[in-house]
């Protein structure tokens, strides 16, 4: 298995960490300092925002997109971003090296088909009412075009539950594991939406077979455009990192 064209080190988890959304470049720039110094090799930000109130925000757009271009540059990070609209994938081909489909997006066939047609790798969020077979079905459509390089991410699920954002179902690992022959990676950031409880939820998916984290991760939570509330800040993450790839390895081993 392949990760654009990068043989993927099983040895090491695949760790995405960044914003929720592209601000300005001297935020993304600190990020990407901070990445690279500790050696993750990709920078989530989002430039096309699916908010659940229209007047929330809603993302930088192509502005953003010119960001991330210079950021991989500077940097020589892989990025990760989230295309809504068939409308808006050709632009982002150039610049996203790694694809994801969000959450509310899943049941779109016709963006995934489309998606299915690159040579991206593409990352699935599961629909926050979604089944296990509902997400494997949505991700056929992904390779009905020709793209079977797919990695599928647990973010969470609606449930009756309020004392956290989502809930986060981690027996979702093992079992899409015995069923599909897929990656799958965990974000606890959207699955929890506390960031004092992402490192332990983080842990838990590792300990649970997870080949990787997707982690919102910024200089200033507190004081981010979006999501804050789930993002942790440098200190947090690389401590996270760091604890994550020691029990991966551990696993491995076992």
């Amino acid at each position: 298995m392949k990760v654009n064209n990068m043989k993927a080190d099983y040895k090491k988890p695949i760790m995405i960490a960044g914003p929720c959304s592209v601000e300005n470049y001297e935020m993304m720039d600190k990020t990407a300092q901070f990445l690279k110094r500790i050696g993750v090799n990709y920078i989530r930000g989002g430039v096309f925002k699916p908010r659940t109130s229209p007047n929330s925000f809603q993302g930088l757009g192509v502005s953003g997109l010119e960001i991330l271009k210079q950021i991989k540059k500077d940097y020589g990070l892989l990025v990760v971003s989230e295309i809504l609209d068939i409308r808006d994938l050709e632009k982002c081909l150039d610049v996203v090296d790694v694809i994801q489909i969000g959450s509310r997006n899943m049941y779109n066939y016709p963006l995934l088909k489309e998606v299915g047609k690159t040579n991206k790798t593409v990352i699935l969020k599961r629909g926050m009412s979604a089944t296990y077979d509902e997400w494997i079905n949505a991700s056929e459509y992904i390779k009905m075009g020709g793209n079977e390089d797919i990695i599928l991410c647990e973010r969470g699920i609606r449930t009756f539950e309020p004392s956290t954002r989502n809930t986060l179902d981690l027996s979702c690992i093992p079992l899409i594991k015995q069923k599909t022959n897929l990656r799958i990676i965990v974000d606890p950031s959207h699955g929890t939406g506390i960031r004092d409880i992402v490192e332990p939820m983080s842990m838990a998916a590792i300990a649970a077979g997870a080949d990787g984290l997707i982690i919102e991760t910024h200089p200033e939570p507190d004081r981010a455009i979006s999501d804050g509330f789930q993002s942790v800040d440098f200190e947090t993450f690389e401590k996270i990192y760091f604890k994550t790839l020691k029990l991966y390895k551990t696993m491995k081993d076992l």
